[in-house]
């Protein structure tokens, strides 16, 4: 049975995990503040200033630069296609959990009562995002140089890019095609399903993309979503694989 809260949690051991005390304390509260915890607030809809979309969004563009100046510099050698694999395994929301996990980001989480009840403080995907919002708080609270040392310790880890990560399947590959695309100067890649199978609750979905003129590739899957994954997964692996 879980335990409402009624007060606000500590964030004080938090800002002791991360190693980093806020001059603003109101960044790491919209940080951890989700849209149903400001919308029981308000009594509606909530400010975008009281809740952590906003800030969400900003995370994921220093992340995602940070991540790519690391990879840059770490390995120099490793081809351009296998660095945009690399940069998607370690920003994929799979990794991120995880590192809200070990951070125990769920118990600082400020949610509303009814994505309390509903188990909210566990779920994947708002905890993820939930890091991602962290990352800009601070960002904006010290800079580029502590978020980088955060980047490094809590998400980058020990990675190695010879080493997948254990959930290669979570990786998003759909985001790293997209950004080999704009490394390359391409078009975006092209997706269009061209086959349905099946009854209507059991069917099977094949989606093709191009990339260029050069790239494409096809995939079957349960969803749309996962065939689109499948099916870039398959240019990605054209495009990186070594030369004969």
């Amino acid at each position: 049975m879980k335990v409402q809260r009624s007060a606000e949690p500590d964030l004080s051991p938090l800002e002791h995990r991360l190693g980093h005390s806020f001059a603003d304390r109101l960044l790491l509260r919209q940080a951890l503040s989700h849209r149903s915890f400001a919308a029981e607030r308000v009594g509606g809809a909530a400010p975008l200033c009281d809740q952590n979309e906003q800030l969400e969004h900003l995370g994921d563009s220093v992340l995602g630069f940070v991540v790519s100046e690391y990879l840059f510099r770490r390995f120099t050698s490793v081809p351009e296609g296998r660095l945009t694999q690399m940069k998607a395994e370690l920003v994929n929301a799979t990794h991120l959990y995880r590192t809200a996990l070990r951070l125990e980001l769920g118990q600082f989480l400020l949610l509303g009562k009814t994505e309390e009840v509903n188990g909210g403080r566990e779920k994947k995907a708002l905890l993820a995002n939930a890091v991602e919002a962290l990352i800009a708080a601070l960002y904006l609270d010290a800079g580029l140089d502590r978020v980088r040392r955060f980047v490094i310790a809590e998400i980058v880890g020990e990675f190695s890019p010879f080493e997948p990560l254990p959930d290669i399947s979570a990786a998003d590959f759909k985001g790293a095609l997209q950004e080999l695309a704009r490394l390359r100067k391409l078009p975006p890649p092209y997706y269009a399903v061209v086959r349905e199978d099946g009854p209507q609750h059991a069917k099977t979905f094949t989606v093709e993309v191009r990339l260029g003129e050069s790239f494409s590739g096809r995939a079957e899957g349960p969803t749309k979503k996962e065939a689109s994954q499948l099916a870039a997964q398959q240019v990605l692996n054209l495009i990186t694989a070594p030369s004969p």
